[in-house]
């Protein structure tokens, strides 16, 4: 796989300094530190994170795959060659966002079970899996969840996860559908993904600096 490195670079170098997404005015904000004392004394659980704009700041490979398959649309997201070539082993050049670490961390010193639920379709010969858990150094990785869709409320509840944390309003609808606590993580502005969803609408937690 060939990725343009201008391209690569261009957008790797934003992810650091984009703006706070809009939010509500009367967020409920969580920091790491919260959501630590929230957890004190409970048992070890299960918990998911939603992958794309969530832990990875994965907009390079959706750009790339824009200017390859759909200069100027988004015909490339129902492109079977997209996926494969994206899934396949272009997370390597994802950004690990810095708040999902910090909160990854926290569930791994729990001993907590971790999974990731994307709504990315699932392909052949996947490395997702691999390069999530060689990211954030996780041993008991379970492979990532491939929902095909924004819709995750079934595989939330058969995993009977806790928490889910998630940057768009579906990641956060499907949490409470499924009973478990929705916790916002913020989309950074130069997101590929846009409009910017409004952080704390739907009643949920929101992390707070988590836009990188």
């Amino acid at each position: 796989m060939r990725i343009n490195a201008l391209v690569l670079a261009s957008l790797l170098s934003l992810a650091g300094c984009a703006a706070t997404p809009p939010a509500s005015p009367s967020v409920h904000w969580i920091s790491v530190q919260d959501l630590q004392s929230s957890l004190s004394g409970a048992a070890p659980m299960a918990v998911g994170f939603d992958i794309d704009d969530t832990v990875l700041f994965s907009s390079a490979c959706f750009y790339y795959g824009q200017q390859k398959y759909s200069p100027g649309s988004a015909d490339y997201l129902h492109n079977p060659a997209f996926w494969q070539e994206t899934n396949g082993g272009c997370d390597r050049y994802s950004l690990p966002k810095q708040a999902a670490r910090e909160v990854i961390e926290l569930h791994k010193q729990r001993g907590d079970r971790i999974y990731f639920i994307t709504g990315r379709p699932h392909t052949e010969g996947e490395q997702l899996t691999a390069i999530l858990a060689s990211t954030f150094g996780i041993r008991d990785m379970q492979p990532v969840v491939f929902t095909s869709g924004p819709e995750k409320a079934r595989f939330i509840h058969d995993r009977g996860l806790k928490v889910y944390y998630g940057d768009s309003d579906s990641d956060i609808t499907s949490a409470q559908s499924a009973g478990a606590r929705p916790i916002r993580i913020m989309r950074a502005a130069n997101s590929t993904l846009q409009p910017l969803p409004d952080n704390g609408a739907l009643g949920e937690e929101v992390l707070v600096d988590s836009t990188h």
